[in-house]
């Protein structure tokens, strides 16, 4: 029995030959240049190598508004994500529809040249609201959408040259064709795919056991390795943990290959993109649990899918896409069997027992035990290895507020208390003395404003990276900059937002610089609190107030909540 056919019955590899691409690149270094984010590059890639087939480019005006209104391309195609390539105005202005850009990569290597065949400006609200169903920031797909992603949308055909250069775990990339003549070779006709972006656990190898034996099909552990969720654990690490997973499975039954993916989080909308994916990449069969490609709950703890609705709309899909959804239910340990089962199988009187994502991530940082029934030795080990308890992480004291609120004052008195209690190297980057060292060229436009505070955020991830903690004081008037930086910063520790919540008109009265004055005059344009925002946190860990307590005392209500946090000890 023949492989499955690809999406749309053609693998659209874009790459051309040896001879062509010699001859195209020498024509490329008179085309406008385009350095492609992470995100587009995922999106390049997987356009390039045929896992977004049918697709021979990023998505022009017709398919992009078909699959935002109706989950269709303009030739009724079911295809439910957008796939197009964002740019800023500046860029789009110096671009004529009709041209050819060059595409390049971080590294600033040219990959792929695109035509530019259309030039437009997308209603990114409408957009979000039917692709994610809601228009709430909280949710990362919406917020990279809304703040993080250019005005302007070019679409066309792409024309490979030199696929990415990945350094890293090379014997699990392959391309679709790669994988498909590796099933080929082995005889696999029937394989069930497993998507994640987490470490697995005893109860996803259950799962995808139970899923083989239904299917009497192969396993494919295809986890996304692009850009995923923020607060996601790195793919390193979790390439590492399904290592040691694929020692539990039988040899010749089971292959981990990693897809390079930018997940968007749209929940059954992104189930439906998942499962054509993996039809290009051979397999026959995708397991869909509960809260597939959901993003974790918003602050108030609002979830954005039901539990079930990516099952519902993939099962309403199934026969044309041509790929069968496997459905599991959540899996819980039933302690009388000593085994995991769905949620829905579990008898009247039977104790089960049940650890949840939250419960396992405060665990690990508190460096207390996690129960063997619940994961592998090995894998643990790992996640420790990388995630120590708090009180050896690094951290950053991210300070926020107007000019004059206290900030620098604040920050000065808790570096003196943790340096007196050491045990890390403290830092602090000050705004006066950030703008000073690493940000002299800046003027106080909001483009500018964004730059200083991402080099700070930088800065300061290196430190926490690094063990050490790191005290920030920029005004930081923007809310998207500063949810930049927390998610820089939380992948590699502790992250603590204060908002310094001093009146204006007590800053003003304070005005030391005498720059309030002079914004008033008219003298500076774009100063905060006068005549440009100041976007107050809605969440910080500690709000403060300089009129009600002195900078000794709330340096001392910062220790407590990191003491409460975990980062500090008491000797």
């Amino acid at each position: 029995m023949d492989l499955i056919e690809p999406y749309g019955g053609t693998l659209c590899d874009r790459y051309l030959d040896e001879a062509a691409t010699r001859e195209l690149k020498a024509q490329a270094r008179d085309y406008l240049p385009w350095d492609l984010t992470p995100r587009q590059a995922c999106d390049a890639e997987l356009l390039l190598n045929g896992g977004f087939s049918p697709l021979t480019g990023f998505m022009g005006p017709a398919d992009h508004a078909g699959v935002v209104e109706n989950m269709r391309l303009a030739d009724g195609t079911l295809w439910p994500i957008p796939v197009t390539l964002d740019v800023s105005e500046a860029f789009a202005e110096q671009v004529e529809e009709g041209s050819r850009i060059a595409l390049r990569d971080a590294e600033g290597m040219l990959i792929a040249v695109m035509d530019v065949e259309h030039c437009w400006r997308p209603d990114r609200a409408r957009e979000a609201q039917l692709v994610y169903g809601t228009r709430d920031t909280a949710h990362p797909g919406v917020n990279e959408l809304m703040h993080r992603t250019g005005p302007v949308n070019l679409g066309g055909t792409l024309h490979g040259l030199e696929p990415p250069v990945h350094h890293d775990f090379r014997n699990y990339r392959y391309s679709p064709a790669e994988l498909r003549e590796y099933f080929q070779k082995l005889g696999w006709n029937r394989v069930v795919a497993f998507q994640t972006r987490n470490p697995m656990h005893r109860a996803q190898v259950e799962l995808t056991r139970r899923a083989v034996r239904e299917t009497e099909a192969n396993l494919l552990i295809q986890p996304a390795v692009g850009v995923t969720a923020p607060g996601d654990v790195d793919h390193f690490v979790r390439v590492r943990c399904y290592e040691h997973v694929l020692r539990q499975a039988p040899e010749q039954t089971t292959q981990l290959s990693l897809l390079p993916l930018a997940m968007r989080m749209a929940g059954p909308r992104e189930a439906l993109w998942h499962a054509i994916i993996r039809r290009n990449y051979g397999c026959t069969h995708l397991i869909v649990g509960q809260d597939h490609a959901s993003p974790d709950p918003g602050p108030g703890g609002q979830t954005f899918y039901g539990p079930f609705e990516a099952q519902e709309l993939l099962r309403r899909h199934a026969d044309e896409i041509g790929i069968e959804m496997v459905p599991f239910q959540l899996m819980t340990y039933v302690q009388d069997r000593a085994d995991f089962v769905p949620a829905n199988e579990v008898r009247e009187g039977e104790h089960t027992l049940n650890l949840d994502n939250p419960e396992f991530r405060r665990r690990l940082r508190e460096g207390l035990e996690i129960p063997e029934w619940f994961s592998y030795p090995e894998v643990i080990q790992e996640l420790r290895r990388t995630f120590p308890p708090r009180h050896r992480q690094g951290f950053t004291v991210f300070f926020t507020g107007l000019s004059g609120s206290g900030k620098s004052t604040m920050a000065n008195a808790l570096r003196v208390k943790l340096m007196e209690l050491g045990g890390r190297a403290v830092t602090l980057l000050d705004g006066d003395i950030v703008r000073k060292e690493l940000s002299s060229e800046l003027g106080f436009s909001r483009e500018h404003r964004d730059i200083n505070v991402q080099r700070i955020g930088y800065v300061a991830s290196e430190i926490t990276k690094n063990g050490g903690c790191a005290i920030c004081a920029p005004i930081a008037p923007y809310t998207d900059m500063r949810r930049r930086v927390r998610e820089r910063i939380e992948q590699h520790g502790g992250f603590l937002e204060i908002h310094v919540a001093t009146p204006l008109e007590t800053c003003e009265a304070r005005d030391r610089k005498g720059l309030y004055a002079k914004a008033r005059a008219g003298l500076i344009k774009e100063f905060t609190g006068i005549n440009d925002p100041y976007e107050e946190p809605e969440h910080p860990e500690l709000r403060i107030d300089t009129r009600e307590m002195t900078p000794d005392e709330a340096a001392h209500r910062i220790l407590l909540k990191l003491e409460a946090m975990g980062f500090i000890r008491n000797p």
